[in-house]
């Protein structure tokens, strides 16, 4: 009687192991690249015969499970369309409906990337009420991967897709959800999102070890217990947990917002993004593909005891001349001075769009975001002058603006006394400074951005670089701010 149990749980165990299983994120409802090979895996018995079939070009495309139970097929898709069914058999078969052919993208970042439409507790989404009334789209499809730190490498994710409804869009990030939306109007093809982020991470918890080595200043060695006690802000964690899986799911490019953690740590941001991103490419194996992120928004730093935080969105704006077909949108306007998840998320995401729609999409007519060049000085007058700025600059709320300084030889800056405007350069001179050295603008903390360029904030900045790294913590506090 053992026997016969013991040999009907062997059974038992080699039928079900028999079976394909998939990635959480091969399933009903998902989005494939169009136009592209893209690589479908899973696992299956060792050894076992697995046949993929694709309805668009009515092929089986073959594949042998390896000693580990892996398997790999590359698919070439069509132009977007769909839904198709697609089909994995090894003798049993498991099933893929509704799927569509067109725009992936992968969203990442921290809270104001994972800040869904509904919002926060007590920290609400501009325009969620209004939005959910209108968001059902059966061809805008969302997938959300569950917050899991790691310090090893995991296979998979936990999530699943959803067509875009009432329900799945006010629990998905607000950010890419408007991102995706404005391709969705745009573009007229299917979109598929892949939101992986957590509140409060770390840049370098995005990061494999490594890619840290560079950077003497980080964590080098982790252990389990970092990685409890640390969790999004443990180096390498995220990537492990939450970005390997998702690693070779053909996609057209990636978003992100992220950066608030990184404040106390800014002297080292650019190069650490650039390192980030240029890992994200090698390890995804497509080429130089798009990176398109949030420059961080103004807010009252001090209400979290830190401070510096135009250093860190200066160090993003450099970030983007030193990373290869990679763009900033800008949130000067768009800032919250007593919250760090500002509510206009709209814009965050439609900014992110309209960089993807000009750069990547070849979409003519778009505004672009005009970007400091150089200050000259005329005895008593500074004078800026900007690039990508055929438009002009101008002043949102009128002539005038009182977010500029400008210092003399002294260091010591003040408030400028009179600012104007002459086609795309700002003129400025102050009482105090006879003979002005250098200039900043909406170089603090907190800061209602005013000057625009073609309905876009133009990104704060300074002439000098005189200023030294003030103290900082050493861990964030951005989670007082973040509820669960």
């Amino acid at each position: 009687m053992r026997r016969l149990f013991c040999a009907l749980v062997a059974l038992i165990s080699i039928t079900a192991s028999a079976k394909v299983t998939l990635p959480k994120f091969f399933a009903d409802n998902m989005v494939l690249q169009q136009q592209s090979e893209c690589k479908l895996w899973g696992w299956a018995e060792p050894g076992k015969k697995i046949l993929v079939d694709t309805p668009w070009d009515k092929k089986s495309h073959p594949a042998t499970a390896r000693k580990d139970g892996y398997f790999q097929v590359t698919v070439k898709t069509p132009e977007a369309g769909g839904p198709y069914t697609i089909y994995f058999r090894d003798g049993d078969v498991v099933t893929l409906n509704n799927v569509m052919i067109g725009e992936v993208w992968i969203c990442s970042g921290q809270s104001n990337m994972e800040m869904q439409m509904k919002g926060f507790k007590q920290q609400p989404v501009e325009g969620t009420t209004e939005e959910l009334l209108h968001c059902k789209d059966n061809q805008l499809r969302l997938f959300t991967v569950k917050r899991h730190a790691s310090l090893t490498p995991e296979k998979d994710v936990t999530g699943q897709w959803s067509e875009a409804s009432t329900a799945s869009v006010r629990d998905f990030s607000a950010t890419a959800y408007y991102f995706g939306r404005a391709l969705r109007q745009a573009l007229g093809v299917p979109v598929g999102l892949i939101c992986t982020s957590w509140g409060g991470s770390a840049c370098e918890a995005w990061m494999n070890a490594d890619w840290l080595k560079a950077f003497p200043k980080v964590k080098q060695t982790i252990t389990e217990e970092d990685v409890k006690k640390l969790q999004q802000r443990c180096p390498t964690a995220l990537y492990n947990g939450q970005l390997k899986p998702l690693i070779g799911y053909t996609m057209r490019g990636a978003i992100w917002y992220q950066g608030e953690d990184n404040v106390p740590r800014y002297d080292f941001y650019a190069p650490l993004l650039k390192a980030m991103v240029e890992g994200w490419r090698k390890d995804w194996k497509q080429g130089d593909f798009p990176f398109y992120y949030c420059q961080i928004a103004p807010y009252d730093y001090s209400l979290i005891q830190w401070e510096g935080s135009q250093y860190l969105r200066e160090q993003q704006a450099k970030a983007e001349s030193m990373i290869t077909n990679a763009r900033m949108a800008v949130l000067m306007d768009a800032g919250l001075e007593y919250g760090i998840h500002p509510r206009k998320k709209r814009q965050a995401g439609e900014r992110l769009a309209l960089l993807a729609l000009a750069n990547t999409y070849d979409v003519k007519g778009l505004p672009d975001f005009a970007v400091y060049k150089e200050v000259t000085f005329q005895n008593d007058t500074a004078v800026i002058s900007f690039d990508r700025s055929k438009e002009w600059v101008y002043f949102e709320h009128g002539t005038t603006s009182n977010n500029f300084e400008v210092a003399g030889a002294d260091r010591v800056f003040h408030p400028a006394g009179k600012v104007w405007v002459s086609r795309n350069r700002v003129y400025i001179t102050c009482d105090q400074v006879k003979k002005p050295v250098a200039v900043r603008y909406a170089f603090k903390d907190w800061a209602d951005g005013d000057l625009m360029h073609d309905g876009l904030p133009v990104s704060s900045f300074r002439s000098d670089d005189w200023e030294k790294l003030p103290a900082a913590p050493s861990t964030s506090k951005e989670d007082y701010n973040n509820p669960k």
